[in-house]
């Protein structure tokens, strides 16, 4: 067996790898980087099952969030390669007719965490119920806050302006949580309620987060309510709040090590954990049983994809609001 993993691969050394490949039981992994410790997990999942059953695994990320070049080259190499099946956290819609093409070739595509919009360009998605997540994290601040809820001035960092579908269903499942009406589930900022201060791009990055939350303090230092798209964006997201002397109430989402050890901290008050590794794994194993005999995954009851689970991590628990603590999320996190 041949464990493969590279970020974006040149001509010649694509060359050696498809020649010596099985394509009857290769899988590979495209996802949107080869640094964020969600990803560094979620490869770690796909390798070490590919491993346990045997089959060819190839590894291939993009640079940063939002780019789809490295990931239409990587899709082409699969399809090149035989593969049986690709596993990818699309960087954006982009990758969709690429996609469509390797299904077209035979080829079971999967996507992981991140839904495309177009049905077509995936069999079926395994992922986090990420408007769920996004609810636990808005009922749970609505329940902290209290009477204040009525009165709260919230930000929202999320990742762009693009509406990917993580993004969206993050966010618009907060605002539901909280108790703001969402006209439009499928778009972010469709919400007129006065206690949204506004959205702005963050890059899922602690830099991004850092000059988002800076933007929306000068807009209204009052914020009390932090929404972040995920952990590296909630320390950003800190830093600027602390230097504000600011104290506001900060939520997010991923339940990586570093994340929850911040939630003991109190640098974040609740995030709803998620868990690349089975997303990963379980992946693999539907590939396999593709590669075996056709067979094709099925969605979770109820739902459009294939649900890894998700629980709220909070040392504050709020009643009537499911969560698990810091020391259970521990056990529990990745990265």
């Amino acid at each position: 067996m041949k464990l493969k993993t590279t970020a974006l691969l040149g001509a010649a050394a694509f060359a050696l790898m498809a020649g010596s490949a099985s394509a009857a039981d290769l899988v590979c992994l495209i996802t949107k980087n080869n640094t964020n410790p969600f990803f560094v997990k979620m490869k770690e999942g796909a390798e070490a099952k590919a491993k346990e059953l045997g089959m060819d695994f190839q590894a291939y990320a993009g640079e940063k969030d939002g780019d789809a070049g490295p990931q239409l080259t990587a899709i082409e190499n699969c399809v090149a390669a035989g593969a049986k099946g690709i596993l990818i956290t699309a960087s954006n819609d982009s990758v969709a007719p690429a996609l469509k093409d390797a299904r077209a070739a035979g080829i079971l595509v999967i996507a992981l965490d991140t839904p495309l919009a177009d049905a077509d360009a995936q069999d079926m998605t395994f992922a986090t119920d990420n408007f769920q997540a996004g609810l636990l994290i808005g009922q749970w601040a609505k329940a902290q806050m209290g009477d204040a809820a009525a009165s709260a001035k919230i930000a929202m960092l999320d990742i762009n302006k693009d509406n990917i579908s993580v993004d969206v269903q993050r966010d618009t499942g907060f605002l539901k949580g909280f108790g703001v009406e969402v006209p439009d589930l499928k778009v972010m900022g469709s919400e007129t309620d006065a206690r949204v201060i506004g959205h702005e791009s963050s890059e899922a990055s602690a830099e991004g987060g850092q000059r988002a939350m800076e933007t929306l303090l000068a807009k209204d230092p009052g914020i009390n309510v932090v929404y972040t798209i995920n952990e590296p964006a909630a320390e950003g997201a800190f830093q600027a709040l602390k230097a504000a002397g600011n104290t506001a109430l900060v939520v997010s989402v991923d339940g990586g090590c570093p994340g929850v050890k911040n939630v003991q901290a109190g640098v974040i008050g609740a995030t709803s954990q998620q868990y690349p590794l089975d997303m990963a794994s379980k992946g693999v194993e539907a590939i396999a049983a593709f590669a075996k005999d056709g067979t094709k995954p099925a969605a979770s009851e109820g739902l459009g994809f294939f649900n890894t689970g998700v629980n709220l991590v909070t040392d504050k628990p709020a009643e009537g609001v499911p969560s698990i603590d810091s020391a259970k999320g521990l056990e529990l996190c990745w990265g």
